[in-house]
């Protein structure tokens, strides 16, 4: 390689390339002048002089970080030149400027070539929801965990009225909010007002919908308009958006009240945020896990009709798992996050927690469908497939997930419920592949997300400060090479053709929410999922398995996640609000 770099017949050796590059970003910058480093060769053995405070020293040790080795003459010899790299970085940072909605020039498509996503289920209105109760309940606990069908029943039959509906979860979020700590900022006085204008319009014979009225909680990383949204975070607790998130736009124009921003853990991870931690209803002992740990928390406790959450890994399903909610994380793509606080753009999901399989289905309609400032985000038929049944689908289940003690008894409901809903189960081995390697690129974007954290310092002001808490995680992934960065996306790639190809056998799988690699490798992939709760276990908190579908084929999990909700689950609810 040395003497490759040295070859006198190359028209522009690396070094010089180096140095041209860096001159002409700096002679684009109207009244400053390119300057060209004179730099002196080194003489074998001499590791001590360089173009900077770089060493053939400094590259040694950064070989442990990088993972490879090099000779003491290739370390001399990229000491003279590699200044004119840091050069080119320093450069960017000093006359660029990157706020966390600007989205990278590079998108990602879940989608194969040469092989297209196959659609299970192409039919299935809306109109097959469930109506559960045609009378009003006297009490308003009765009210609160309703179905968004019911709630939504009772509006246009005029048994109660917008308003009077948001003020009951007001005041359960006044309530009970404080003991789960999942309330950054309650929304009253705007919520009452809304809701007013929608009985108005009921009255003018105008509906805009199913979500005519329904209150709901948003993940505090979604802006709203001259509403502080904090994404958990000290460091932005008094930021105040200019403009709402485009999924806020869709459901405030299909009628939806926004009653309250809901506690995410800071910069979303985890369930601990500038407020404290987050507690599920179920056992207020432990946290609600995260990081829509709110939006699990309220929806759960019936402080909200419903809320939106997000995920890059498990940010939906596992407070859905803690909390005992329904959640749904869609085909990456499938919902705009434009407004949205981005920390992974190639893995960024925003869907529906709720109580009730049906209540996902609405949700998803509404928000569903390309945004022009979401460069990643496109528009996909959806088909709900609300009521039927688990008739013909083939279920992939691997033996190895359930392999534990504990769920022992969860295979066994899961095998039950699933055939009784009319579907085949087929066992399938997955391989033992280095699926946590997939975390670098999760990390990798996530330091170039709040590269200023970092690199200001105020990274200190977060209230987690563990290993692995995001300060600490930020800092090392600057030292992931990028070169490793192209080989991990590399393996995924992979990762994607070897799930295309299982579901080339398999209409959805079935799964503990983190066994198998499986949470890690279908965000990176793309698929959709649901967290569904199956049962109690035996620590006083919620069960739960991961549906998995093909990509923008949610309406078959729909229709699973349907059928073990009735056989499994029927509407429990928790010691917090009930």
């Amino acid at each position: 390689m040395p003497r490759m770099l040295n070859d006198p017949t190359l028209p522009i050796q690396r070094r010089g390339f180096l140095a041209m590059l860096s001159a002409a970003a700096v002679g684009s910058i109207p009244g400053e002048q390119a300057a060209a480093a004179v730099v002196e060769p080194l003489e074998d053995g001499d590791s001590s002089v360089a173009t900077s405070s770089i060493t053939a020293k400094t590259i040694e040790e950064a070989e442990k970080l990088a993972g490879v080795t090099f000779t003491n003459s290739e370390r001399m010899m990229m000491a003279r030149s590699i200044g004119d790299q840091v050069a080119m970085f320093k450069r960017r940072l000093e006359h660029s400027t990157l706020t966390n909605q600007v989205f990278p020039a590079t998108t990602f498509n879940p989608v194969i070539e040469n092989h297209p996503p196959r659609q299970v289920t192409v039919a299935g209105p809306l109109s097959n929801l469930r109506v559960g109760r045609t009378a009003l309940p006297e009490a308003d606990v009765d009210i609160a965990f309703a179905s968004l069908v019911d709630l939504s029943h009772w509006i246009h039959t005029k048994q109660i009225s917008c308003q009077r509906l948001t003020q009951i979860y007001v005041d359960r979020l006044k309530q009970y909010g404080p003991i789960l700590n999942c309330t950054v900022t309650l929304m009253e006085q705007s919520a009452i007002a809304q809701a007013k204008k929608l009985d108005q319009e009921l009255a003018r014979g105008r509906s805009r919908g199913i979500l005519h009225g329904i209150p709901w909680g948003a993940k505090d990383l979604f802006d709203t308009k001259g509403v502080k949204t904090t994404f958990g975070a000290e460091v932005f607790k008094n930021r105040i958006p200019e403009a709402d998130a485009e999924v806020v736009k869709r459901l405030r124009a299909a009628g939806a009240v926004l009653v309250g921003k809901l506690s995410l853990g800071a910069l979303a991870y985890g369930d601990v945020w500038f407020g404290g931690q987050t507690k599920s209803p179920w056992n207020t002992g432990v946290g609600s896990s995260g990081s829509s740990a709110g939006s699990a928390s309220a929806t759960a406790a019936g402080l909200v009709a419903f809320s939106l959450g997000t995920e890059t890994c498990g940010s939906i399903i596992s407070p859905c798992r803690q909390c005992g909610a329904f959640g749904l994380r869609p085909t990456f793509g499938r919902v705009p996050r434009d407004g949205a606080m981005s920390l992974c753009w190639s893995l960024d999901k925003a869907g529906p927690i709720c109580r009730h399989t049906d209540d996902l289905a609405i949700v998803l309609d509404v928000i569903n469908g390309a945004s022009p400032l979401d460069p990643d985000s496109v528009t996909r038929p959806l088909h709900p497939g609300i009521g039927m049944g688990g008739n013909g689908l083939t279920v992939g289940i691997d033996p190895k997930w359930f392999d534990q003690h504990e769920d022992e008894d969860l295979s066994v409901v899961v095998h039950r419920a699933i055939k009784a809903s009319g579907a085949t189960i087929k066992h399938i081995s997955m391989p033992d592949l280095p699926w946590e390697s997939l975390f670098g690129i999760l990390t990798a974007e996530a330091t170039a997300s709040f590269e200023t954290l970092t690199r200001e310092d105020t990274d200190d002001h977060l209230a987690w400060q563990e290993p692995e808490a995001w300060p600490n995680t930020f800092r090392q992934s600057w030292f992931i090479p990028a070169p490793e960065y192209i080989q991990l996306q590399r393996f995924r790639r992979q990762v994607m053709e070897l799930y295309a190809r299982l579901f080339d056998t398999v209409d959805l799988m079935v799964c503990p929410p983190f066994r198998g690699g499986t949470l890690i490798a279908t965000n990176c992939t793309g698929h959709p999922a649901i967290a569904c709760p199956i049962g109690m276990g035996v620590d006083n908190l919620p069960r739960n398995v991961a549906l998995i579908g093909q990509l923008f084929d949610e309406g078959t999990l729909l229709r699973m996640s349907r059928e073990l909700e009735a056989r499994t689950w029927g509407g429990q609810r928790p010691p917090v609000g009930s």
